[in-house]
């Protein structure tokens, strides 16, 4: 997501212009050109080098004056398990789009305030004893060291990481 100064100049930009034309537009959210935003907000944050939480958040949109005369509009319906023919694996996708949509959207037990203990479902868990970031590498690749001359084998497959630091000691 690009960060909310690129928005506000846009706005400045279109209310200079259409106020040009018409001078009651100088006044109106994106000179009263109508601007459709797109994407989850939760997934795409602004990239702000050595940023913290604070600066990241206030970079968003979501804390722009031009938010205030957004209409949000959300996806009802979950098309991707429409698809899925097994009703089996259908509902156990459902259960998991829930959960992750119930984390999003700040429904799930705990409170928002700071932090908040989440249950992992747990077939969704790993279990380890030992070194959990090689129990982690083994999930993701478990062939790796019989496809190490297939390129894709790799492409194909991510570890996600929330900072830089765990993603140093993981390629350790």
């Amino acid at each position: 997501m690009m960060h909310k100064h690129c928005f506000e100049a846009v706005q400045t930009s279109l209310q200079a212009i259409m106020g040009a034309v018409d001078p009651s537009n100088s006044n109106k959210p994106f000179g009263g050109k109508p601007v459709v935003f797109g994407g989850n907000f939760r997934q795409i944050l602004p990239v702000i080098p050595k940023g913290s939480r604070q600066d990241i958040v206030n970079a968003t949109i979501n804390s722009s004056d031009i938010w205030r005369n957004c209409t949000v509009l959300r996806l009802t319906k979950n098309m991707r398990l429409q698809s899925i023919s097994d009703a089996d694996e259908r509902d156990v996708l459902t259960t998991f789009a829930e959960w992750i949509a119930s984390i999003g959207h700040g429904t799930i037990r705990g409170s928002n305030d700071s932090c908040a203990a989440i249950d992992i479902l747990e077939d969704i868990q790993l279990k380890t004893l030992d070194d959990p970031i090689a129990t982690i590498v083994e999930s993701i690749y478990p062939m790796f060291k019989n496809a190490t001359d297939d390129p894709s084998y790799l492409k194909d497959r991510a570890i996600l990481a929330p900072t830089l630091e765990v993603v140093g000691s993981i390629n350790h």
